[in-house]
């Protein structure tokens, strides 16, 4: 299924990552608080807001930190998907 997020919303894939400790245990990503960042699926059209465009300034393939509390999950194809505003991006890692 493809979706393409509607004025300045943004597609996000969390980024899962598995720690190994000294002793060799494997510790998931779901056992341990959320990184918080994720890789730019899809991003909308940007906006008009009181009359000045809205530019996104994050392209498909970036890898982002954002807002603790932000945006909507959502489950597409058996996969889990993050919708956010613009806003709600912190930074761009790179």
């Amino acid at each position: 299924m493809k979706v393409k997020p509607l004025g300045s919303r943004i597609l996000l894939k969390e980024v899962e990552s598995e720690e190994t400790t000294k002793s060799g245990i494997v510790i998931p990503s779901s056992a341990k608080e959320k990184p918080y960042v994720a890789e730019v699926v899809e991003v909308g059209p940007g906006e008009v807001k009181d009359g000045k465009e809205i530019k996104i300034q994050v392209k498909k393939g970036d890898r982002v930190l954002y807002s603790k509390y932000s945006g909507t999950e959502v489950k597409l194809d058996d996969e889990q998907y993050l919708i956010v505003k613009q806003d709600d991006i912190l930074a761009i890692l790179e």
